[in-house]
């Protein structure tokens, strides 16, 4: 072979190792590569598995959510439709409520009237009576004066002048008022026991109607005195006491067996016990 050959194929050789070495280095850089596209991928499947996995638990929290939120919805739709028909029931019961006041004030306000009215009516009514009452005083007042003008003093049985006589029950009250002496009435039946008259005793003993006279006992200081066929309204006159006083009897009236009248004593003697 000649050196030209020679180094022709020598030539040829170095090209072909040249290739093969850039082919194998080729070859270990494709290798590497793939390996390390390898680790990227099975990293991203990772990375997208827990994504996915994520995705699920947030796709199922965002259903739990909305089942919650529905439900609060139907909640709180009752609440408001329940709050709804209280607040529409609520408004019934308080226009009722004020219906019924007003009525109630209105039948008050007509019972007011009709009291006002009757008061009204009352007032006129008293009035009227009031003006009656006045004409009624000024008549007794007269009468009073007339029969003061009627009282008076005669000379008892005694032959004492004596005080002013009451013929009547009116005039005895004038008398009475007038506090000048005690006056005590009496009513005597024929046949009973003697009637105590402060400080003395009388015992009824005859009585005659038609004729206008009676007859009866007198016990005072423990002795008896008998007044005989006295008259209507005369004073019968005794004395009696330790210091004697004059006492005076008067019968205004005369029945069958009873008499009626008073008797009057000094302001300062013993007055009966009530009986």
């Amino acid at each position: 072979m000649s050196e030209e050959g020679y180094v022709a194929e020598r030539s040829a050789s170095g090209a072909f190792i040249a290739v093969v070495a850039v082919a194998l280095l080729a070859a270990l850089g494709a290798l590497g590569w793939c390996y390390a596209l390898q680790g990227h991928l099975s990293s991203a499947d990772k990375k997208l598995a827990a994504a996915e996995q994520q995705n699920t638990e947030l796709v199922a929290k965002l259903d739990a959510t909305n089942a919650r939120l529905r439900a609060t919805s139907e909640t709180l739709g009752q609440s408001v439709g329940m709050t709804q028909k209280q607040i529409e029931l609520k408004t019934q019961s308080i226009m009722a409520s004020q219906k019924a006041e007003a009525t109630k004030i209105e039948q008050a306000q007509a019972a007011t009237n009709k009291q006002i009215g009757a008061v009204s009516s009352d007032v006129a009514s008293v009035k009227t009576d009031v003006g009656g009452v006045k004409t009624d005083v000024a008549a007794t007042k007269s009468d009073l004066e007339t029969t003061k003008s009627q009282l008076q003093r005669v000379v008892g049985d005694a032959g004492v002048m004596s005080g002013l006589i009451a013929t009547n029950h009116s005039e005895l009250e004038i008398l009475k008022h007038r506090g000048d002496r005690n006056y005590i009435e009496f009513t005597l039946q024929k046949g009973a026991k003697p009637t105590l008259l402060s400080t003395i005793k009388l015992q009824l003993k005859k009585a005659d109607e038609k004729h206008s006279r009676y007859t009866l006992n007198v016990s005072a200081d423990d002795r008896n005195i008998e007044k005989k066929d006295k008259g209507l309204d005369e004073p019968v006159q005794f004395y009696t006491g330790k210091d004697p006083v004059l006492y005076e009897l008067v019968v205004n009236v005369i029945d069958k067996n009873k008499v009626s009248g008073y008797l009057s004593t000094p302001k300062n003697v013993p007055q009966p016990a009530a009986q």
